[in-house]
């Protein structure tokens, strides 16, 4: 069975702003591209968090319904809405199942849920997650030590960068922030 994947997402929190970037493909099976434009960066929980999701593009579907619903239950508390998603996805047998990792933020925090259920805070404020998750990872944090561009810049720059080098990944770039 071909799955459906979707790759790379970029996140920078600098100077009290958080952005998260993401590419437009999506891949089926290791060599066809199935689609450019996709949308992997959404806002939720009315507006005051941003995610963007990557790996299947079903399973990441279903994680991002599951946190919002956290973030329901826990009245927007990322940190704890986080940690209940990722002990839900260790202990519940289809949510273990999940191929997809995603990374999240509010107006304070940054975190990654990764796959195997952890939470993780960034320590400097940079991360990437999908199959050119590294590239963007190398680009961003140059460019944030090296640089004075904003969060949404760097971001963005970060995923064009890893478009050129990842063949799952394009330049078709939606960021948010916040």
């Amino acid at each position: 069975m071909s799955q459906f994947k979707g790759t790379t997402i970029c996140a920078v929190k600098r100077n009290g702003i958080t952005a998260i970037a993401g590419d437009g493909q999506v891949t089926l099976s290791e060599s066809v591209i199935f689609k450019n434009t996709a949308v992997k960066v959404r806002r939720i929980y009315n507006g005051s968090v941003i995610l963007g999701f990557a790996g299947s593009v079903a399973d990441a579907f279903t994680l991002t319904e599951r946190f919002e619903e956290m973030l329901n239950k826990y009245s927007g508390n990322l940190m704890r809405s986080a940690v209940e998603l990722a002990d839900l996805w260790r202990s519940d047998k289809v949510a273990r199942k999940l191929e997809a990792m995603m990374i999240t933020a509010d107006k304070d925090t940054l975190l990654i849920v990764s796959g195997g259920g952890e939470v993780i805070e960034p320590d400097d404020g940079v991360c990437a997650i999908g199959s050119g998750g590294n590239y963007a990872l190398a680009a961003a944090r140059a460019l944030s030590k090296e640089t004075d561009y904003s969060a949404e810049e760097i971001a963005k720059k970060a995923l064009q960068i890893a478009s050129e080098i990842c063949v799952f990944t394009n330049g078709n770039i939606t960021c948010e922030t916040i």
